[in-house]
């Protein structure tokens, strides 16, 4: 807990700007204290050619509240994202792949590894990731401008978990990162899309990307403008 920093006069002068004496705060937040938690992900590669794709959250809160004796690490609790109800799609059995968010990235060519990769954020994990492929595949964009592009994130439609659309209509909402140029966004528009203002919520990706040069083996190293991550060999 940043106790100096919370009873500092910064700190102070910075919730002071929030009051106004013509109107209420509406919402009322809570001050940005700093803080250190988020889903973490990383990709590393050997001179051999072994490549891993990691993510790690904890998802709710703290998790499941069980830590490792003598490790230091708490378990996770995603499995609160499967289902015990007989017949539904996500439910929990041997075999199954259920729908969940934790999704490190991994693509080949042919039988080749070719990219490690992952993004952070929640359901805009697979959001992020198809971008990463369209922007690389499609439009011929290197790991680390197709992770610096603008992004998109569509949020509060029908939810694959059951939950209600939050008000926001059966197409939801689709948040447009501002360098998203504005005949773009004005098209969406028009074709019946609901276009909400960017809250910085587009992921945070990282990238190692494999290829072979004749005999030799090449990698290339991505780490974006969104995450507090690095690229670095060694």
């Amino acid at each position: 807990m940043p106790v100096e920093w919370l009873i500092s006069k910064d700190y102070a002068r910075q919730r002071a700007t929030l009051i106004r004496p013509d109107r209420i705060l509406d919402p009322v937040y809570p001050g940005q204290a700093p803080s250190h938690g988020d889903t973490t992900y990383f990709s590393c590669a050997d001179a051999d050619g072994m490549m891993v794709s990691m993510i790690q959250s904890n998802f709710r809160g703290m998790g499941s509240g069980l830590v490792a004796d003598g490790l230091g690490f708490m378990f996770q609790d995603r499995g609160q994202l499967f289902s015990l109800k007989d017949g539904h799609p996500n439910i929990y059995a041997p075999g199954k792949r259920p729908f969940q968010t934790i999704i490190p990235g991994f693509a080949t060519r042919g039988r080749d590894p070719w990219m490690s990769f992952g993004v952070m954020g929640g359901d805009m994990q697979p959001q992020g990731q198809t971008q990463i492929i369209v922007n690389r595949v499609d439009y011929g964009l290197e790991i680390q401008s197709a992770g610096d592009a603008p992004r998109w994130h569509h949020e509060g439609s029908s939810q694959s978990m059951g939950e209600d659309a939050a008000g926001l209509g059966p197409r939801g909402l689709l948040r447009l990162e501002t360098g998203v140029p504005h005949a773009t966004r004005q098209r969406l528009a028009e074709i019946g899309w609901t276009i909400g203002e960017p809250d910085g919520g587009f992921g945070r990706y990282e990238c190692v990307e494999h290829r072979m040069d004749g005999d030799t083996r090449v990698y290339a190293a991505a780490s974006e403008m969104r995450a507090d991550g690095c690229a670095l060999a060694y």
